[in-house]
């Protein structure tokens, strides 16, 4: 499979009495698409946010290019951290910056860039994510749906990263906004040499854009492998969820596409 890139180990995420991961193990590996699922309640965003640092677990190991991001002094975890880049669902840009300025911000406090300098670099994002640079000067109430996901998907690669995190990023968009960000992912993927960790609930972008899925359930991995694997696991939320007429529907589309795998 390559080099595992994320290694979690044991790991347990407690609530109160609550418990919501339980023995939970994953990898994601170098240059991969890796879709997450689950069920409302498995812990999808627990687990994303465990894998950022933002949550601390109750017990478990999460391990990041062979280090503990938890356990590092705050200089080299925020150098580690420069090797993310997150997309949160609702794009979570400050309404009070332009799109430029936006994507802009992480280049100016972590890379030391002058003003000028990270916003030329940003209208680069900008062409990157397929947005025109007009697009630079308006503010995130000006933009459609899909704008604010590029927009968001910009900020996310300025500081060039290794490892991109994707929280249900076709969410909110319709059909053919979705299909056009999942390609934009695909090609961004190919031609930047990212690994992609992508939460979704988007049976479409399953099949067209993820190399495995890893299915949250029975507060652990139930399964991570190749889709037609997932698929036929013997498992009730499993089979209703790629067997029903959504998944049915996605998968067709997939195997009826030009040049899908």
């Amino acid at each position: 499979m390559g080099e595992a890139i994320i290694e979690v180990r044991h790991l347990v995420n407690r609530f109160g009495t609550q418990t919501v991961h339980q023995d939970l193990a994953l990898d994601l590996y170098r240059g991969e698409v890796l879709g997450v699922v689950g069920g409302s309640g498995t812990g999808k965003s627990v687990l994303l946010r465990s894998i950022l640092g933002l949550r601390q677990a109750n017990a478990g190991t999460v391990r990041v290019f062979g280090e503990e991001l938890l356990s590092l002094s705050p200089e080299r975890r925020s150098r580690l951290e420069r090797r993310f880049g997150v997309l949160y669902q609702r794009g979570a840009l400050f309404s009070s910056l332009t799109v430029t300025e936006n994507i802009a911000l992480p280049l100016i406090e972590h890379a030391g860039l002058s003003r000028a300098s990270a916003e030329r670099l940003a209208q680069v994002k900008l062409a990157l994510v397929g947005l025109p640079r007009t697009a630079g000067d308006k503010y995130p109430t000006e933009l459609s749906g899909g704008m604010i996901k590029r927009a968001a998907l910009g900020r996310a690669l300025a500081l060039e990263p290794d490892i991109l995190f994707l929280d249900e990023p076709t969410a909110g968009l319709d059909p053919i906004g979705a299909a056009a960000f999942d390609q934009l992912i695909l090609t961004l993927r190919d031609a930047l040499g990212l690994s992609v960790f992508l939460v979704t609930h988007d049976l479409d972008t399953l099949y067209t854009i993820c190399d495995r899925v890893a299915v949250l359930a029975e507060k652990r991995v139930l399964v991570a492998d190749r889709l037609d694997v997932v698929a036929a696991t013997d498992n009730p939320w499993i089979h209703d969820y790629f067997h029903g007429p959504r998944g049915r529907a996605a998968e067709q589309a997939a195997n009826g596409a030009p040049g899908s795998p």
